[in-house]
């Protein structure tokens, strides 16, 4: 019997992703740690979420909108994982945790700093079982130093490494970025310092600690801005949709909503000219060097609005992409979605969850010709996947999985309504 994805059962062979076969023991909640662990199971890695059973994480929480019960926040930062869930309360529980950890190749965390060694769960503790496992930390402001033990939020971190200084309105309001960037910077530099260290371990069977911070990686995305304030030793200040170093780039108004141009370089400059019908702009004594349009920047721009208020903004696009200045409309979320880019893009595909139905979530962003990246399955109920995943990585049997259920060390899996099956309310564990 040929099996389906073989040469003669007439199915195509599934291709296979960049991490597959790579076992990841996720800690993490809300946003920096889950945003790491979505990219590793998009490329194929093996990732098993470990939540409490009393409630689970954090971001189960964080609506509306949710969809059959279920936050959008966690089903789309949550998919192609398997949910497992175990009490760490109990010690039992933590020699679970171990257990499964003497089998993993990587191991994130994004608690406080120091709530893995309390639990008995550090990195120390880890590798002395595994040596081989790549333990990463990411957390506000690393494991050391005088700020280490400050609780920290995205909106906090934007604040406490500068970004949100140059980030607002001209007149010096200033803002936080419309999405949580410092999260996503810290999942993003863990993702990086985790493939390294597994290409480090790979060649040398050593496993190693990474510890990433928001803090820092904050300041490394903002590496042009800090040289240029580092260079110049001016601090920098708010400039709306503008930019430091080049002119124009920011975003006007046409006669009907807001686009963007960015004209960055000199030839650009002389085409952007003679595009919208004003040559002479383009040797005038005052804007004929970015270094003089930066000087006159005010009075540029003051002139650019009158002549972007003559035609909407789809006409300007139309007019100014067909001559190779880069431009766009200010779209908004609907606009995005259903734009025809993202959908060759396979940027917001569809999943099947068990409860929420079928909804839309974002898509990989790394193309891959060999390996390529997708969602496969929605985000876990609380603690679905437990029973298969304690059979199938620690081979327990029935008998013992029963009993560790009994005694409240792991919940009883749910049913696609979200409630428990197989278990009375006898059994239930005490709520203290």
């Amino acid at each position: 019997m040929t099996s389906p994805s073989s040469p003669d059962s007439g199915s195509p062979p599934q291709p296979q992703r960049a991490l597959e076969g790579l076992r990841v023991l996720d800690f993490s909640h809300a946003l920096a740690g889950p945003y790491c662990t979505l990219l590793l199971a998009d490329y194929g890695a093996e990732v098993y979420k470990l939540e409490s059973p009393q409630g689970g994480e954090l971001s189960r929480g964080w609506g509306p909108p949710f969809a059959g019960g279920q936050a959008a926040f966690f089903l789309g930062l949550n998919r192609g994982k398997r949910g497992i869930s175990i009490d760490l309360k109990r010690p039992e529980g933590i020699e679970l945790c171990l257990r499964l950890l003497d089998r993993m190749d990587v191991v994130i965390e994004n608690f406080r700093p120091g709530t893995m060694d309390r639990l008995g769960l550090d990195y120390q503790t880890v590798r002395a079982r595994n040596p081989r496992v790549v333990y990463c930390s990411i957390s506000g402001y690393g494991q050391a130093g005088p700020s280490s033990d400050e609780a920290a939020m995205d909106l906090i971190v934007e604040c406490s490494s500068g970004f949100m200084s140059i980030t607002g309105t001209e007149d010096g309001e200033q803002v936080r970025s419309g999405y949580a960037v410092a999260d996503i910077n810290a999942g993003l530099f863990a993702v990086i310092g985790v493939l390294m260290a597994v290409q480090h371990r790979d060649r040398t069977g050593i496993g190693q600690y990474v510890d990433v911070s928001m803090f820092d990686s904050m300041i490394s995305a903002m590496s042009s801005n800090y040289m240029a304030y580092l260079g110049s030793g001016r601090v920098p200040r708010p400039l709306g949709s503008s930019f430091p170093t080049v002119v124009p780039y920011r975003v006007f108004h046409a006669s009907d909503r807001v686009f963007s141009i960015a004209v960055g370089s000199e030839k650009l400059w002389a085409t952007f000219c003679q595009t919208i019908a004003h040559p002479e702009l383009q040797s005038h004594a005052d804007y004929a060097t970015n270094a003089l349009r930066i000087k006159n920047r005010q009075a540029l721009e003051t002139i650019l609005q009158e002549i972007f208020d003559t035609r909407t903004a789809a006409e300007w696009v139309e007019v100014l992409n067909s001559a190779g200045i880069p431009c766009s409309l200010v779209r908004t979320f609907d606009e995005v979605v259903e734009h025809p880019q993202a959908a060759v893009r396979q940027m917001f595909p569809w999943m099947e969850h068990p409860t929420a139905g079928k909804h839309r979530v974002t898509g990989s962003p790394v193309k891959m010709s060999e390996t390529p990246g997708t969602p496969t399955t929605g985000a876990p109920l609380l603690g679905q996947d437990t029973v298969g995943v304690l059979s199938e990585v620690l081979g327990l049997d029935s008998k013992k999985i029963g009993q560790l259920m009994a005694e409240g060390i792991i919940p009883a899996p749910q049913s696609g309504d979200g409630t428990a099956m197989h278990r009375s309310s006898a059994d239930k564990p005490d709520a203290s």
